[in-house]
């Protein structure tokens, strides 16, 4: 006998093989893929590069087994170093491309994953829309299903990329490294697909994400450090530390792929009891009622509530990452040794100087690469609020488009300062040293942040069904900065970048020209975004 339970909201039909409550998942991947057409490209090439770039880098870098051997003996002794990269297995190209790159990949293939699922699961949910999609012939649990169809076929996709790409160093490790990204990035998925479930903010439900994938990387950097072969049992609690423990290139470990593809089944199913127990719209954990008035009286502040989450979290991840590698610092000229082809990558990144001042340099202006991808995400919080109609009740009352947005573009940009700030502190912790010049060589890459968010506030107020381009610009510039010097990129191609046209500090000279002209540029780039935000309809 069939019986069917219709709910507000819920039209789900319970049937004896539950089958009607994926009905409509193949329209709703279908609507996933298309709304993340730009999303998930940019993210996946961007990794992809980043992977299918190191094995000709090595080459030039180490180009005799006796350098790579060499290498291998250093970095088996220097435990900063393996809690920062990992520790390697083997001395082959292969090898020390999984090794250089594969904590790294891992973890952004886990950000997009949670980044896709919370998107089409506790996002839709929190803006409605999931309620007006439920009351159609659509299954109780499509959604999230078509959520992590979507999560899993860009992990296929990075799967296939990095499989095919690196055939030549060798198939059966090309295969396991690629398995292995796709298996990181589906544990961190399901992850989410659970957190999605405790809380009614999508904001609350990525912060808390992001901060497992931030547990995950300190417990193997922990575990790393304390052991050379990854035994610790640290490493072993994090899917990252599975990753670098499957071995790519070194006598791959095909068993270790059953815990990333175990750990998935299991938070699936998780993930699938806990959302038929609850009603659309609502949480396990919900949230705190909070003030109408005081604190909240003004747009800015209301912007403040709704972004200090991130602004804590962004903070904290850079001024730890300033330890880290203020850490590493005096031990870099040991590591890098006589090689003429590594000192050569430094310079081209962090300008003519010494190889100390050089590192430095070359590591601010990655963190710097970083903050513009903080600076999108809070201008793009404006396009979120929008879309959702959380802005229209706003502005409805007496607040002006403008003071709205002021609001929220204050905390992006002052915020990438902080950040940046905050990361100069933690390099002159971990270095000992140089407070003064490496806070400058901090400041100094906010000219070029603001144009990337000054791009993002363009897109958004001129052409705000294509804001979310700017993350491609974002993922572009983070391209060029990070894989361009290894690659021996032009330098004409270099400079399409604006960090590319920044003095490099320390060590190098200070140049106000190229610093006034992008703070310029990104004044102009805002306030032309803000023009098209008052101008324009709101919603369209």
């Amino acid at each position: 006998m069939t019986t069917a339970t219709t709910t507000t909201g819920d039209l789900a039909v319970r049937t004896g093989g539950g089958t009607r409550q994926l009905a409509g998942t193949g329209t709703l991947l279908r609507f996933a893929l298309r709304r993340d057409r730009v999303m998930i490209p940019v993210w996946v090439a961007v990794n992809a590069l980043m992977i299918l770039s190191m094995p000709n880098t090595l080459e030039n870098l180490y180009a005799t087994p006796a350098d790579r051997a060499d290498l291998v003996q250093d970095t088996a002794a220097n435990a900063s170093f393996r809690a920062l990269i990992g520790p390697v297995f083997g001395d082959s190209i292969g090898a020390l491309t999984a090794w250089r790159v594969g904590v790294y990949a891992g973890a952004l293939a886990a950000v997009l994953s949670m980044l896709l699922v919370v998107r089409h699961t506790r996002d839709e949910e929190e803006s409605g829309r999931q309620e007006l999609v439920a009351s159609g012939m659509v299954g109780r649990r499509a959604s999230l299903t078509a959520a992590l169809l979507t999560a899993g076929v860009a992990n296929a996709v990075l799967a296939v990329l990095v499989a095919a790409g690196l055939a030549g160093q060798g198939v059966s490790g090309a295969l396991a490294f690629g398995l292995g990204l796709a298996g990181v990035g589906m544990v961190f998925a399901t992850l989410a697909a659970i957190v999605a479930q405790f809380t009614e903010s999508a904001r609350l439900a990525r912060g808390l994400t992001a901060g497992l994938v931030g547990a995950a990387f300190v417990l193997r950097a922990a575990g790393d450090s304390a052991s050379d072969d990854g035994s610790s049992a640290l490493t072993w609690v994090s899917p990252l530390g599975w990753l670098e423990n499957l071995r790519p290139f070194a006598d791959e470990r095909w068993w270790v792929l059953l815990l990333f593809a175990g750990a998935a089944v299991v938070q699936g199913v998780v993930a699938y009891e806990l959302a038929g127990r609850r009603d659309v719209g609502m949480s396990f954990l919900p949230a705190r009622p909070g003030p109408a008035d005081g604190r909240l009286g003004t747009a800015g502040a209301l912007a403040w509530r709704l972004q200090r989450g991130s602004v804590l979290g962004w903070s904290i991840g850079f001024f730890l990452a300033g330890v880290v590698y203020g850490g590493l610092t005096d031990g870099v000229a040991d590591l890098v040794g006589d090689n003429d082809n590594a000192r050569e990558i430094f310079r081209r990144m962090g300008g003519q100087s010494g190889i100390t001042d050089a590192f430095l340099a070359s590591m601010v202006g990655m963190l710097g690469l970083i903050a513009a991808l903080y600076v999108v995400a809070s201008v793009l919080r404006l396009h979120g609020e929008e879309t959702s109609m959380r802005a229209e009740p706003i502005l409805a009352n007496a607040v002006g488009r403008l003071r709205w947005a002021a609001g929220h573009l204050v905390i992006a940009f002052a915020g990438s300062a902080l950040i940046m700030l905050l990361a100069g502190l933690g390099f002159a912790v971990g270095y000992g040293k140089q407070l003064g010049p490496i806070l400058g060589a901090c400041l100094v890459q906010l000219p070029a942040v603001w144009v990337v968010g000054g791009l993002a506030v363009l897109l958004y107020g001129l052409l705000p069904r294509a804001a979310m381009a700017a993350w491609g610009v974002a993922g572009a510039v983070l391209l060029l900065g990070w894989v361009g010097p290894a690659l021996d990129v032009p330098q004409v191609v270099l400079d399409l970048s604006p960090f590319g046209h920044l003095p490099k500090l320390p060590g190098g000279g200070m140049e106000w020209g190229p610093v006034l002209v992008l703070t310029g540029l990104a004044a102009v780039l805002v306030a032309g975004g803000l023009a098209g935000v008052r101008r324009r309809d709101m919603t369209t």
